[in-house]
């Protein structure tokens, strides 16, 4: 019987295709470059593959390649007969959430764990900045990350990729201690794992260790390859470590170089949100150059310009308020309050109060957008994202209360901030 990276079974009777399938996957949860051939390769190797096609298609979602992932998606569900119930719920899931019904997958992915709990690819949707905690809205996605890690962590032991997520799961909660162990044994476990370098960056930026996160990217990024899923994004941690530092050249050289949407290889929600909240953190200080909002709102506009991601709205109502784009960030708000009225913005008033408020920022309004980004600041960890991203809002909260002469306000937020670190 063929078995996976923590063996459960496959249904295939092909030693090459499970082999292939083993190393793509490894590939996938290290964020390396390859995972995609090396499940082509699985499929070649035995067309009726279906975890092999399901697979396939996560990578081709993850890269916004939507059509080409549903076709792949298709033939895993026409290779499912023979296949385990294991397998037939594992496709399933992965499919529900293809075609968009993210709730529906959260609750089959934490039912379908109760019963395969070392069944990874299930329980890496539910992780991650961008994972399915992430993105409902809940507030207290980050303890849930923590929480089914922690449930789950017998099955994992000695894991280089649960202990990556592990690490930057606690590290998120606060547990910083924690989470650095972890992430360290990670990264001892499987060196060439950009997931754990990535889980790096989290914590030594959450911990205020400049210069130590510096030097550690510094080390890591010229190993990793350039179209690399997360290339970019450690440059944009990379580019934050250099702002903390007063280092504007470094990060202005690291946008052009690596982040900038005509040159980033990222996928497209990391392209535009990484390169709008580096290019609005650099605006916000007082030697900010010119900034080219231009392409930035271009290239955003042809990817999302349809509202509903609360993650991608606030990073577009940035984009949009300072390209002069200010009718479509005024329908923006517009669609997010209609959808907060139909019940189906599951994050909440704050998405289209955040959209307002920085419109206001943008227009120099300041005391406008203190009087709105106040008082929504503990909602803003209902967008999802990591805490190193949602950073900006609080950072703009700040520069508005100082710009208007609310001192104490101010004060208390980047009191509040500082004690969290």
């Amino acid at each position: 019987m063929q078995q996976d990276r923590l063996g459960l079974s496959l249904t295939t009777q092909s030693d090459q295709a499970a082999a292939a399938y083993r190393a793509a996957m490894d590939l996938l949860l290290s964020a390396w470059p390859g995972a995609l051939e090396g499940f082509d390769a699985a499929i070649a190797a035995d067309p009726g593959f279906a975890l092999a096609h399901i697979a396939r298609a996560r990578v081709l979602q993850m890269q916004s390649r939507i059509p080409e992932a549903r076709a792949s998606a298709a033939l895993a569900h026409a290779a499912l007969p023979g296949a385990t119930v294991r397998e037939a719920a594992h496709v399933a899931i992965l499919a529900r959430l293809l075609e968009g019904d993210a709730p529906g997958a959260t609750r089959a992915a934490e039912q379908h764990l109760a019963e395969h709990p070392r069944d990874t690819l299930i329980l890496a949707l539910l992780l991650g900045a961008f994972g399915l905690y992430a993105f409902s809205g809940r507030a207290d996605h980050d303890q849930a990350r923590v929480d089914v890690c922690e449930r789950l962590a017998a099955h994992y032991v000695g894991d280089w990729w649960f202990e990556g997520y592990r690490g930057w799961s606690l590290t998120e909660s606060g547990a910083r201690e924690e989470g650095l162990r972890h992430t360290e044994n990670a990264l001892a476990l499987r060196p060439r794992n950009a997931n754990a370098a990535h889980a790096m960056a989290h914590a030594r930026f959450d911990r205020g260790e400049t210069d130590e996160g510096r030097r550690f990217l510094d080390a890591f990024l010229p190993d990793y390859p350039i179209n690399a899923a997360l290339n970019g994004h450690l440059a944009w941690h990379q580019s934050l470590f250099a702002l903390e530092q007063d280092d504007l050249p470094a990060a202005l050289a690291l946008y052009e170089a690596r982040l900038r949407p005509a040159i980033s290889t990222a996928p497209p929600l990391n392209t535009m949100t990484d390169a709008v909240s580096l290019l609005w953190r650099i605006r916000m200080r007082a030697d900010a150059p010119s900034l080219p909002w231009e392409d930035v709102a271009h290239y955003a506009g042809t990817r999302f310009a349809q509202p509903g991601l609360p993650f991608a709205d606030i990073h577009m109502a940035m984009a949009e308020a300072l390209s002069g784009r200010g009718d479509a960030l005024a329908q923006r708000i517009e669609a997010l309050d209609a959808l907060l009225a139909a019940g189906r913005l599951p994050a909440g008033a704050a998405v289209p109060a955040m959209c307002r408020g920085i419109a206001a920022f943008a227009e120099n309004r300041y005391d406008d957008a203190a009087a709105i980004l106040v008082p929504i600041l503990p909602d803003v960890v209902r967008i999802g994202g990591s805490g190193a991203q949602r950073d900006m809002i609080l950072d703009t909260a700040i520069a508005a209360c100082l710009r208007a002469g609310r001192e104490a306000a101010a004060k208390g937020i980047l009191r509040r901030r500082l004690q969290e670190r």
